[in-house]
């Protein structure tokens, strides 16, 4: 029988504590060794648990990979932010999300150096990369077409295509600072990609009051 159709999804507490365990002990393993050395013996012993125990989870390497991935995804989106602050001021939530993505994405930067490698010479990685992406830049056509609905951002721009170029900004830049370690100031940073934002949008400075 093929490993995949052996695997299971675990149900009992016990179940789910292994398999949070190993991709706990997964992003450990493959920030320390990278993708191609990780070992799937070091992430059992990592977790503590019998090399074989993995297998019942996990078909191999790439797909706790992606579990790993799913984790990290989950960690950098925050969804809803006008629902749970309160703020209705597009530039202070523009700030807010710049500033929650850019902190979840320096905490996860070794990880995301690594996605990036991944990326580049696994097809279904890659794919499963772009639709996360696709994901993240359809949220934020959503938040500029609400604002241009308001009347407070500029009408003629194309929501889609505006939301990827400036979601690609600050990702690209996300990861010049801190995978590639560039030199810059945190605050600084969030700063400037606030003020792109808000020009590219063509943002009134008293969009908060209508």
């Amino acid at each position: 029988m093929a490993k995949s159709e052996v695997r299971v999804t675990p149900r009992s507490a016990r179940g789910i504590r292994t398999r949070n365990a190993l991709v706990a002990a997964a992003r450990v393993v493959f920030e320390r060794d990278g993708y191609l050395e990780a070992r799937l013996a070091d992430i059992s012993a990592e977790a503590g648990v019998a090399s074989g125990s993995l297998y019942t989870y996990f078909e191999g390497k790439e797909e706790i990979f992606q579990a790993v991935a799913e984790q990290v995804t989950e960690e950098m989106v925050h969804p809803h932010l006008r629902a749970r602050t309160g703020v209705t001021d597009p530039r202070e939530l523009i700030n807010l999300a710049n500033r929650e993505y850019l902190r979840a994405y320096k905490k996860n930067a070794a990880l995301m150096g690594l996605f990036e490698q991944v990326s580049q010479i696994d097809e279904d990685f890659r794919a499963i990369r772009i639709e996360r992406a696709n994901a993240f830049v359809r949220r934020n056509a959503k938040m500029i077409r609400t604002l241009q609905d308001a009347g407070v951002a500029d009408a003629d721009l194309d929501p889609l295509l505006t939301a990827h170029a400036l979601s690609g900004m600050v990702s690209r830049m996300a990861y010049v600072a801190f995978v590639q370690k560039a030199p810059m100031p945190f605050e600084k940073l969030v700063e400037t990609l606030n003020r792109i934002w808000a020009k590219a949008l063509g943002l009134d400075p008293s969009a908060a009051e209508k």
